[in-house]
């Protein structure tokens, strides 16, 4: 056996291979999935009157589906309407998001879409940080996420985190937002250490009306969507730990003791 074909196929992409059995994800035991709507297993329901119902079924998320296909213990830190504003602003305190027993060897953040598309907040940049104190952050959607990634970092110094963008849509208006969601996501991933772009919006699938009449339930996804997700999810973190195997060599010791 050729070890490397199965490591590195030649011309590889992320997404070229979706993993079908437990993947390079489970080399951790925690991880915590912080997101909106979309991470919190929403299903979105319509009775006779037209009046729509809005329910968090967090076991049909997909980062629970990930969490129980690879055998590890997997934290919602997400919920409908979530934006990195009220994450840091009091959600994640009445969620116990930053409980230090709920500490994780990874954090998958996806965030954005309620904060750019829903409230248009200013996208800003890395220079809304500052370095010394994330408290003193400027109100804007880059200075709130990260604060968010600095917060679990004194949480779990060592942890790894996997920042993911909008995918692609039908509607131009909104890939202007998601194309700088990505460039903030990407500058962030340079800014902090042990951080990796899960790039929805190059490699994924374009969520046009054929891919939301598959897996869409009016504005949220169907059980089959966030199976598919967690596909897509699951085989791009796989591919990033197997792309960079130094980057994860000391993982089981994370939260553990200092390497």
């Amino acid at each position: 056996m050729n070890w490397e074909n199965y490591l590195y196929p030649e011309n590889e992409m992320p997404l070229d291979n979706l993993v079908e059995g437990y993947s390079n994800t489970a080399i951790f035991r925690t991880i915590g999935f912080v997101g909106d709507s979309m991470s919190s297993g929403e299903f979105e329901a319509c009775d006779a009157n037209g009046q729509h119902g809005f329910y968090d079924m967090f076991e049909y998320s997909w980062g629970q589906h990930i969490a129980r296909k690879n055998g590890l213990k997997g934290y919602s830190f997400s919920g409908g309407g979530m934006t990195a504003k009220n994450f840091m602003e009091g959600r994640a305190v009445f969620r116990g998001c930053w409980d230090q027993d709920k500490a994780c060897q990874a954090y998958v953040i996806a965030l954005g879409v309620n904060d750019l598309i829903a409230h248009d907040m200013e996208v800003g940049s890395i220079e809304d940080i500052d370095p010394d104190n994330y408290k003193n952050n400027k109100p804007t959607f880059a200075g709130y996420y990260a604060a968010i990634i600095a917060k679990y970092k004194e949480i779990s110094p060592d942890a790894k985190f996997f920042l993911v963008t909008f995918p692609e849509v039908h509607l131009d208006w909104h890939n202007e937002k998601a194309l700088k969601h990505s460039a903030v996501l990407y500058a962030l991933a340079e800014y902090y250490d042990n951080c990796y772009v899960i790039d929805l919006y190059k490699y994924a699938p374009k969520y046009d009306e054929r891919f939301n009449e598959h897996f869409f339930l009016y504005g949220h996804m169907n059980p089959m969507g966030y199976i598919f997700t967690a596909k897509i999810i699951d085989s791009y973190i796989d591919y990033i730990i197997r792309h960079n195997p130094k980057d994860f060599e000391n993982v089981g010791f994370i939260n553990k003791f200092r390497y």
